[in-house]
């Protein structure tokens, strides 16, 4: 391979590289709303069943209703690792004037 083709390769690396380092991917949590005030306040929460964690350390973050298509669902809960420093905050509704409203759920930094 000639030294310009070793460039040119470098060079076309270098620049899929500084591509895909624009790239950010946020996952959102499983079917959170994020939209208009809904009318209605959300069911009470449905009962969830669940064993044992998969992996020592692991808790239980319950599921939640979320607004899809005109109505309330239900979205089950998972199993999560910890996240050292930090606390879980879960999803909630908080009633305004203009209807309910979703606080997402996130990770919170722990107090010291």
């Amino acid at each position: 391979m000639s030294p310009s083709a070793r460039v040119r390769n470098l060079a076309a690396l270098v620049a899929i590289g500084v591509a895909m380092s624009a790239c950010v991917v946020v996952p959102t949590p499983r079917g959170l709303y994020i939209g208009p005030a809904v009318p209605a306040a959300p069911p009470p929460p449905e009962v969830e069943y669940y064993g044992a964690p998969p992996a020592v350390g692991y808790f239980w973050i319950g599921g939640y209703w979320s607004w899809v298509g005109g109505r309330y669902a239900w979205v089950g809960g998972h199993w999560q690792a910890p996240r050292p420093g930090y606390r879980w905050a879960p999803a909630r509704w908080v009633q305004r004037g203009d209807g309910w409203h979703m606080q997402g759920a996130r990770w919170v930094r722990a107090r010291q």
